[in-house]
């Protein structure tokens, strides 16, 4: 069963020229473009089987995180389209739906919401989560007075609490001490081995090779490579050299 598919997928931003007012006000009335067009990914085209896991690999500005982002649906393509079948959990940007003058608790469940998880499913995860992220004194101060350590272990409890049928990853391992980041490493390796689909963004070949059966190499948001992983990872390797 394809879980991901994308086809012709394209993304397209509009960019302000750099111009001063004095420069800007006679090229508006003058009908001239005040804007530039900047192609972030080009025709992609891939596909992703349940149970898959994909790792996408690319230097910086490769157009991985925009990807990421059409897949949990936080932007559309500009042209042609994108296909999910399932519930997503985005760990990309974590902790962003947090309000930092409420509770760690409210927070919880705001984030909750978020994912689209119900209030009744939130009561019986709630103190799953409390543990997952080790913050039990902590839940009823606000978070605003957390240390970034604790804000990113709360809010990776929160996306992981319950199993998604599609688990997004962005460069966000960096959570918390060493033992924290290999509890979270084992949790995503619990949900691969439950039949959920893993997509990996990481400059660390390592991580691919050990979490990924396929490979996406973007580079300058065009597609390079698709396919088996050890061969993903020599192209990846190619572009770093060129």
């Amino acid at each position: 069963m394809t879980i991901i598919k994308a086809e012709n997928l394209t993304k397209q931003y509009s960019l302000t020229k750099q111009r001063t007012f004095k420069e800007l006000l006679p090229a508006l009335f003058a009908g001239q473009e005040t804007k530039t067009k900047f192609l972030a990914l080009s025709h992609l085209n891939f596909e992703i089987k349940k149970g898959e896991s994909l790792g996408i690999l690319g230097k910086n500005g490769s157009g991985k995180s925009t990807l990421l982002k059409i897949i949990a649906g936080v932007t559309k393509p500009s042209d042609g389209r994108i296909i999910v079948v399932g519930r997503v959990a985005p760990l990309i940007e974590l902790g962003a739906g947090f309000h930092p003058e409420l509770t760690g608790k409210e927070n919880v469940y705001l984030n909750g919401s978020i994912l689209g998880i119900r209030k009744k499913q939130m009561d019986r995860l709630y103190q799953d989560i409390v543990d997952f992220s080790e913050l039990q004194d902590f839940m009823d101060q606000p978070v605003k007075h957390y240390s970034s350590g604790m804000y990113m272990r709360l809010a990776f409890a929160v996306a992981v609490a319950e199993k998604p049928d599609i688990l997004l990853v962005d460069e966000i391992l960096a959570v918390g001490d060493s033992k924290f980041q290999e509890k979270c490493l084992t949790r995503i390796k619990e949900f691969q081995n439950q039949g959920s689909t893993l997509i990996l963004v990481t400059h660390s070949p390592l991580q691919i090779e050990t979490y990924c059966q396929k490979v996406l190499v973007l580079d300058q948001g065009k597609q390079i490579y698709f396919g088996e992983t050890k061969q993903g990872v020599e192209t990846y390797k190619r572009i770093l050299l060129s």
